[in-house]
């Protein structure tokens, strides 16, 4: 296929489900069968060279080797092709012209997905990938009273950095997350429960709010939850909290541990779908959080009524207040302009294809500016913050480090927290914020 180039359908893409459950789903003779069938098409195209560093080192691999084609590139080095996605999607939506419904039939995310799955299932994890992936166990832990002073010390010390460095494998300069053992769970206990009267729906939504408070959210960034709540009951929007919530498994899939986000979306769904039955709708913080819901356990548990019903009732919190305002239902009223906004788009929010509802939320401020990177931060999830990886993530960052430096601007946000640290600390003066507290800051609240 490498030989000649074909035109890339011009249809909107289509997602096959994931058929995890199936035998062959592990079988490796017919994976690395779809691996070099794929890696084929890609080295005759080449389009996405400047996405993940998947890419680069595949064609670094195929121009290196003795045939100058994919059958020349040794079959360990598909293995690190596989451990440079991070599974962010751009590839699918933005970039790649033969995916579904092309009869190429090319999905490179999933077969990445399929890779890591079937690596996961025969290897299993190392401590370090297992001990990343585990927010909630870890935040708990973590989140000890007794406990997280000394968590948070380590984790701001030089020596503290280089332990874990040598212990772990998390790079000693990669930024790590504060823990807070005052959660926002517990700082919006009030909200458990409440069951609203008075609620105002639209003709786009019904206008009482579940909010899914996130693994980051709630043990790592409790301030953004408190941001959102205060921000949409300033907007009349009635909030509550589900009785229990879990990891959405989002870290979990990147490993490829794949029965790990079963085992969460069978403590998640019911819960969230019970609530949807009873009219609310539901919002997340976290981009990843979201597409988890609207996209991968869609995908994944095609024939469940109640994930469906999940993913329809799942919103960006930008994209649920746009909702309101063309329903004429926003609160307009802002005290202050927030000026000049350098905003980074995070990929897991960009692959949503929901439009730029942070943006254009941010820009009904009178007097702003919001300057929009669509670029990738480099620090998808857990990537950035591995020994092996935090130097190829920043130079995957440079160019929204570059256009943040040359921005000048008042404020630099992102939706992703942690992909806002990530450019923040390549930049001097500049601290990383989140869009909903700049908009709270507009509402005087």
């Amino acid at each position: 296929m490498s030989g000649g180039r074909r035109e890339g359908s011009l249809e909107a893409p289509t997602r096959h489900t994931l058929d995890w459950r199936s035998a062959e789903f592990y079988d490796e003779a017919p994976l690395f069968e779809e691996l070099e069938r794929v890696f084929d098409i890609c080295h005759g195209c080449r389009r996405c060279f400047n996405l993940c560093n998947s890419f680069p080192t595949l064609f670094d691999a195929v121009d290196e080797s003795e045939t100058m084609e994919v059958d020349g590139v040794p079959k360990e080095v598909y293995w690190d092709v596989v451990d440079h996605c991070y599974l962010c999607d751009m590839c699918y939506m933005s970039k790649c012209p033969y995916v579904p419904p092309h009869e190429w039939n090319v999905d490179f995310p999933h077969l990445m997905l399929r890779a890591k799955a079937v690596r996961f299932k025969k290897e299993g994890a190392s401590t370090r990938d297992k001990i990343l992936s585990a927010t909630d166990r870890v935040g708990k832990l973590a989140g000890i009273p007794v406990v997280v002073k000394a968590v948070n010390g380590i984790n701001r010390s030089k020596t503290g950095r280089k332990l874990l460095e040598a212990t772990l494998g998390v790079h000693r300069n990669a930024p790590v997350p504060e823990y807070h053992s005052k959660t926002a769970r517990k700082r919006l206990a009030r909200l458990v429960g409440a069951n609203p009267v008075d609620v105002k729906p639209s003709e786009n939504t019904r206008g009482k709010v579940v909010l899914y408070t996130s693994c980051y959210g709630n043990r790592n960034h409790p301030s953004i939850d408190e941001d959102l709540v205060a921000v949409y009951e300033h907007n009349g929007i009635p909030l509550t909290l589900a009785e229990r919530e879990t990891c959405c498994g989002m870290p979990k899939l990147e490993l490829g541990d794949l029965e790990a986000v079963a085992k969460a979306k069978e403590i998640n769904i019911p819960i969230l779908a019970a609530m949807v039955d009873d009219g609310w709708d539901i919002v997340t913080p976290i981009p990843s959080c979201t597409l988890m819901f609207k996209q991968e356990l869609p995908l994944m548990f095609p024939d469940d009524p109640e994930v469906a019903k999940v993913r329809d009732a799942m919103y960006d919190p930008f994209e649920y207040l746009m909702l309101r305002h063309k329903d004429g239902e926003l609160n307009t009223g802002f005290k202050k302009s927030l000026g000049k906004i350098s905003y980074q788009v995070p990929c897991h929010l960009r692959v949503q294809n929901i439009g730029l509802k942070t943006r254009d939320m941010l820009q009904l401020v009178p007097d702003t500016q919001v300057e929009v990177i669509e670029r990738c931060s480099g620090h998808d999830g857990t990537y950035a913050v591995k020994k092996e990886f935090h130097e190829i993530s920043r130079k995957i960052a440079r160019p929204v480090v570059n256009k943040v430096k040359r921005g000048e601007a008042d404020h630099f946000v992102s939706d992703c927290p942690m992909a806002a640290e990530q450019i923040a600390q390549e930049v001097d003066n500049v601290d990383a914020k989140n869009p909903m507290s700049l908009l709270r800051s507009a509402y005087g609240i």
